[in-house]
């Protein structure tokens, strides 16, 4: 008998372990994989250089709360996560900001004029019904092209005009020189890797942790509550169908150099470049090693799930299975797949600190 059964042990599961457990909870977490912290983990390479096995995961949060949570289980150190862009054999900051803009346009701008060139540019829209339009009403349909659109493509399978507004909408557009890929306030990587930092909190002696387990074989644990990680829709069997996600698959290279790349990561938005982007994680974790490796993502539309698919009918889709989900008593859907939203590494974290706190807890009491 255990009080909670954890299907899932990343962010999410290890997380709503270590609350449960550090009120006196007893735990069950398991994972099909062999290994803890789900897509987040991170483990030496064959020559030695530490990596992100299932692509990058750069933490960032404007929450001082959660980086206080977190603390308790790892160092931290400063990241400078910086973008660039392929666009016709030139590399662009990215997102677009005024450097960006000056480059593409060929001319010198401040935010005023840099303002006014954009103006010109926009396709107006008061209220973009997907990215392409959310995009257009921004910067344009020359800028679009070049950054957006056959990126978009090859990441989702699908034209911007077929997904929701937040999904390039979560890509700023800067009028000032800030070549950060993003503006939260802590911008940090755990100092040992995030694999380390879940280690550290998942190590409770009321903590049973089962790697390489399969639900399906531990299903009749005897427990007072469940929670499930997983693709929400494979909780159900698939009852109304598949919920469409986006897979990836990452070639790993290694080089006999201190570093390739100019920066953690450089976008290929060129549809006549099978691959989406080349990451070089070492520029963000820290380690000093004689060598790197770059992992190039390849996306897919099978494979291991990794981005839920911010469309109309998706939506619909999934609206059935979180019916089936709120009528299913003492089980909790928490997470990425579990809810079917494309949470960051940060509010994923905080909706299991949210989970604990406002339905699980109450629910063994």
């Amino acid at each position: 008998m255990v009080d909670l059964l954890i299907v899932g042990a990343g962010p999410a599961g290890c997380i709503i372990a270590e609350r449960a457990a550090n009120e006196g909870r007893s735990v069950l977490l398991i994972d099909r994989r062999p290994h803890l912290a789900g897509n987040c983990h991170d483990s030496h390479h064959a020559s030695g250089v530490l990596i992100h096995r299932y692509g990058p995961h750069y933490f960032r949060t404007n929450s001082e709360s959660l980086v206080r949570y977190l603390s308790a289980f790892t160092e931290w150190i400063p990241a400078a996560y910086e973008v660039r862009a392929s666009v016709g054999g030139d590399l662009y900051h990215f997102p677009i900001n005024l450097t960006t803009l000056e480059r593409f346009f060929g001319r010198e701008l401040d935010a005023e004029s840099a303002e006014h060139l954009l103006a010109s540019e926009r396709i107006p829209c008061e209220s973009p019904a997907n990215s392409e339009e959310y995009v257009l009403s921004r910067v344009g349909p020359r800028l679009f092209d070049a950054f957006y659109r056959g990126y978009t493509r090859k990441q989702w399978g699908r034209d911007a005009s077929q997904l929701a507004p937040s999904v390039c909408g979560r890509i700023p557009v800067r009028l000032n020189r800030d070549c950060r890929y993003v503006d939260a306030a802590f911008q940090q990587m755990p100092a040992e890797g995030f694999t380390e930092l879940f280690r550290r909190m998942t190590a409770n002696r009321r903590i049973q942790i089962e790697l390489g387990a399969d639900y399906r074989d531990l299903r009749d644990v005897d427990r007072r509550a469940t929670v499930w990680t997983g693709p929400i829709d494979e909780y159900f069997g698939h009852r109304f169908g598949p919920l469409p996600y986006r897979s990836l698959a990452f070639d790993f290279q290694a080089h006999d150099r201190e570093y390739v790349q100019p920066c953690v990561q450089v976008n290929y938005p060129d549809e006549s470049v099978p691959f989406t982007r080349a990451v070089e994680i070492k520029h963000v974790t820290g380690q000093r090693h004689e060598k790197t490796v770059v992992s190039v993502e390849y996306p897919r539309s099978s494979g291991e799930p990794y981005y839920p698919v911010p469309d109309p009918s998706s939506a619909a889709l999934y609206a059935k299975y979180k019916a089936l989900a709120d009528a299913t008593p003492s089980t909790f859907f928490v997470g990425r797949l579990a809810e079917y939203r494309y949470y960051n590494t940060d509010e994923v974290m905080l909706r299991a600190l949210a989970a604990w706190e406002g339905e699980i807890r109450p629910s063994l009491y």
